[in-house]
Order: C-alpha cells, then structure tokens, then sequence
C-alpha cells in the first residue's frame, strides 16, 4: 500500500518562522494518523497513539485540532485558495472565477493524491467523518461568503449570498461524495465541470 503524507502549501517558504512551525506540526500529526489508519483503521487509531507517532502531547493534538475527524478533513489551502479568488480579474464572470479556484484547489488534491482518497474513504465508510465534514462546510462557507462579498459589492449576511455560497459547498460536497461512492474512478475535473452549469443554470431537461 502507498504511504499517505500531506504536503505544505507551495508557498510556505514565504510564511514566519512561527506559522512554518505550526505548518511543520500540523503535517506531522497528519501524517501519523494517515499512516496508524492505514496499519490498523480509523476506529482503533486514538489521539494517544496519535501524538507517540507524531512525538508531541495529546494535548498540543488537541490544540491544533479539535477533533479526531478535523485531523484527517482540514488543510492548509483555504486561506491559499481564497487568496487566489480574491486576485482574479473583477470582470471575469463569476463562475469563470469559480472554475479556476476549483481547478486549482483539484491540482492541489492530484499532489496530495492519496490523501485525498483516504479522506473520500474515511467519508463513505465512517459516519462521524462524514458528520464533521458537513459541519466543517459551515466555516468554509463562511469564509466563501467573504470572498463573494467582496466581489459583488453585497454584506457576506445578505440571504442571497449565503444561499448561493451554500449552494456552492452543497453541490461539490456532491461532487467528491458522488466520486467516492463510485470508486473513485472518474476524473473530479471532468465532474466539477458537470456540476458548475448546474449550479449556474439549473437542472437542464432530461434527454429524451
């Protein structure tokens, strides 16, 4: 079976000392998890044998991640991806905008590659994965809506923000539970882009 590490976003080097040293901490936690997950599974892996792998406390597991599920959901590429969004030109159409972020966040996933199986795994086969990534979606929501803000003009509260911010997470939560469910063999490239024209026009007719 492949090792499964996590990488650092590309850019690390231009981070301080402190937050490369968060980055350096955060990876290897994850990367002891993936690899205890792998040698014996999700359920009998415990944040102890966690942080004997990673050589920190239970304690500083827990400072960086709350729960044992946010170890094996959360990375560094939010705040990389936003970034990316928010530098791309204000007259591109919008959803032009959204292709690119995810295409871009889906170059990041072929890097991590097999950690991004074990995450679509971990997701169909454990329920309380599954249950703290639908929670998780709220935050990444929340941060989505800034950056729609921002490029519309609208308050990050404004109800049609939020709706369309959510129907964005809601359908490539979709996407990747669709993928993982049918093994994981199609392209998520060629997915997300059957999924954006939805999302912007709605269902087309069925075909006779």
């Amino acid at each position: 079976m492949t090792p499964v590490h996590s990488s650092p976003p590309a850019d690390v080097s231009q981070l301080g000392l402190r937050e490369r040293k968060k980055i350096k901490t955060r990876t290897a936690i994850r990367d002891a998890t993936y690899a205890l997950i792998e040698e014996q599974g999700y359920d009998a892996t415990t944040v102890e044998q966690i942080a004997e792998r990673a050589e920190v406390s239970p304690s500083t597991v827990f400072r960086y991640f709350p729960t044992k599920e946010d170890i094996v959901l959360t990375d560094e590429y939010d705040a990389v991806m936003l970034d990316e969004l928010r530098a791309r030109p204000t007259d591109e159409p919008w959803m032009e905008s959204v292709r690119h972020i995810l295409h871009r966040a889906l170059d990041f996933s072929d890097v991590d590659y097999e950690v991004t199986r074990l995450r679509a795994h971990l997701m169909i086969q454990v329920p309380a994965v599954r249950a703290r990534m639908m929670e998780s979606m709220s935050v990444t929501g929340r941060l989505l809506a800034g950056a729609i803000a921002e490029r519309t003009g609208r308050d990050a509260d404004d109800l049609e923000v939020r709706v369309h911010t959510m129907s964005l997470i809601g359908g490539l939560t979709e996407v990747y539970q669709y993928w993982a469910e049918n093994g994981m063999q199609d392209d998520l490239h060629r997915l997300v882009d059957r999924a954006l024209p939805v999302l912007e026009h709605g269902l087309p007719a069925k075909k006779p």
